[in-house]
């Protein structure tokens, strides 16, 4: 619950959603991470198309203003227990628009496809999920292999995808 009665999903959503600028100066969602592969993907991909699967808020649009937060899914990363999101977890995620018909394309760690399978699940176009190493499942989704599991390969991927070595099968 915020500070304003709400809960902070519907907060975020009302400010999102109100046209007097951005006065708290929150940032886009893809500018809250260090990588570099974040903003070739915003600078190449239209932001219609461009989602971050985010342990904090879920699905959300690469371009939607969105605090600073450090939640996460991975067992990998040294955090403070509070920090990390199980997968049993209640929390209410922003999900895929309703009106979203292209494919989808996933790169991310195991963690996060349980969460990308659940907030896609009524995807009208063909989701493709790529991953590394073996035994992946991705229930409804297509899976392509992205070699041998290697620290944060799945930036290796999106950029193997922006530069036309993997089909390009969405926007």
């Amino acid at each position: 619950m915020s500070d304003r009665g709400g809960s902070w999903r519907t907060v975020l959503e009302q400010y999102n959603a109100a046209s007097g600028g951005n006065p708290l100066g929150l940032l886009p969602a893809w500018r809250l991470y260090r990588n570099p592969t974040y903003e070739m993907l915003a600078e190449r991909v239209s932001p219609n198309c461009l989602y971050i699967l985010s342990a904090g808020w879920g699905l959300i649009r690469a371009d939607y203003l969105t605090p600073n937060y450090d939640i996460t899914f991975s067992k990998a990363r040294k955090v403070e227990l509070f920090k990390r999101r199980d997968h049993r977890d209640i929390y209410d995620d922003f999900e895929l628009p309703s009106d979203i018909a292209d494919s989808l394309v996933f790169f991310g760690s195991r963690d996060y496809i349980p969460l990308f399978c659940r907030l896609t699940a009524n995807a009208k176009g063909q989701r493709t999920v790529f991953y590394a190493g073996s035994g992946a499942a991705a229930p409804g989704c297509a899976l392509r292999r992205f070699g041998d599991p290697f620290t944060n390969w799945h930036y290796q991927c999106a950029i193997a995808f922006l530069e036309g070595k993997l089909a390009r099968e969405t926007c």
